[in-house]
Formats: C-alpha cells, sequence, structure tokens
C-alpha cells in the first residue's frame, strides 16, 4: 500500500505535488484533489504526508517499527516546531514520537553550523 489522500480533508494545494521526489503526487483535473499515479512507484519516503497542511495524507508504517494491522499518522505542526507521529499497534496500545523541526517558510534556507575541532 503507498499513500492515500482523504478527499474530504484535501483542498488541491498542491504542497504534495511540490515534494514529491517520485513525481507521483498529482492534483486531478476533474476534482481539484491530489492522488497518487502510480502508488506501486511510491518510495513512502513522507515527505508528501509532512508536507501537507491539512493532513489530508495517509501511508502505511514500515514493518520495522509497526507491524501489519497497524495505523500511522504523522502531523506537521508548524506553530509548534514540530512533526508527531502516533503508531497504533493490533492489540489498541498507542506510542507516540515528537521531533523537532525548523520553522523556516517553504524555500527559505537552512544555516547548517558543524562543529568542528577548530570552531569549538
Amino acid at each position: 500500500m503507498s499513500t492515500f489522500v482523504y478527499m474530504t480533508r484535501c483542498d488541491g494545494c498542491g504542497h504534495c505535488v511540490d515534494i514529491c521526489p517520485s513525481d507521483i503526487m498529482h492534483i486531478d483535473e476533474n476534482i481539484r484533489r491530489a492522488k497518487n499515479i502510480e502508488p506501486n512507484f511510491c518510495w513512502e519516503c513522507y515527505s508528501c504526508v509532512k508536507a501537507c497542511p491539512n493532513h489530508a495524507i495517509d501511508v502505511r508504517g514500515y514493518a520495522d517499527f509497526a507491524p501489519m494491522g497497524h495505523s500511522v499518522r504523522v502531523r506537521r505542526e508548524e506553530e509548534k516546531g514540530t512533526i508527531s507521529w502516533k503508531i497504533k499497534f493490533r492489540n489498541g496500545t498507542t506510542k507516540d514520537f515528537v521531533s523537532p523541526i525548523t520553522t523556516k517558510p517553504w524555500g527559505k534556507k537552512i544555516k547548517m553550523i558543524i562543529e568542528t575541532p577548530l570552531n569549538k
């Protein structure tokens, strides 16, 4: 299974189209909503899921951290500066992960600081 779009949440903004590395997310001309035109070629990189401001795209989780029968929700919250992952396992237990993100606007360069023995 690859990405899928909740049509009731998608507003056709195109963020997923812009960020998809395999160029398989497209806006349907008839319904003006995003769709995955080649599900078999999905890299499952979660780029579109994280970029969607309406949380309209979902994808299955990798088997190494969420076994069969699970569900994974990814939520990018720029106002909090986090990406949250909620995994619900088959037995009903849930696990939440929160990671920091940059709050730079789209297309802005992020300054990387690499520490070396010379600049410490």
